[in-house]
């Protein structure tokens, strides 16, 4: 549990602040949280709070953050496959598919090289969705947001996925 405490401390330390900042009415918004989501690497949450922030507020930036989110979680998953980390994608596929309190008693099983497969088909596939909304929305403000996250994943190649590119005020 230390060890991991110290990881999300050193994450959200380079760049995703883990408080949550409030907003201009006094209310935390959905991208708040799912900045604060991102740099704890609860993705679920981060796509849920997303996925709201596209509810309550459609927007090509909401549908290009939710493309973010998807594409930080495949990003994820392949840093973890690829340094050999099993047991944290296999926590990270728990994580999406719990949250009820009878999945302490009855949680999904699965394989973690499986879990690797379903988690970035899906994820992919969510964000081509979600990209292609956004396109549809308005093409010049994807054209300009687009080179933003693309200089903040050059800028952290090993942890792009735990934060927001700085131009993006969540």
């Amino acid at each position: 549990m230390g060890v991991f405490l110290c990881v999300v401390l050193l994450f959200c330390g380079g760049g995703a602040s883990g408080a949550v900042e409030v907003g201009r009415n006094g209310l935390v918004t959905d991208l708040q949280r799912a900045k604060t989501y991102l740099a704890a690497g609860d993705f679920r949450r981060a796509l849920d709070a997303c996925r709201q922030e596209v509810n309550a507020r459609p927007s090509v930036e909401a549908y290009v953050y939710l493309t973010y989110v998807y594409q930080a979680l495949d990003a994820y998953v392949e840093f973890l496959a690829k340094s050999d980390q099993w047991v944290s994608l296999e926590h990270l596929y728990l994580n999406l598919v719990t949250g009820k309190p009878e999945d302490l008693v009855d949680a999904p099983d699965v394989l973690s090289r499986i879990a690797k497969e379903l988690i970035q088909s899906g994820a992919r596939q969510q964000a081509d969705i979600a990209a292609e909304l956004a396109t549809r929305l308005d093409s010049a403000a994807v054209a300009r947001m687009w080179p933003q996250q693309t200089a903040w994943r050059k800028t952290k190649p090993d942890g792009w996925w735990f934060g927001i590119p700085p131009e993006w005020s969540w």
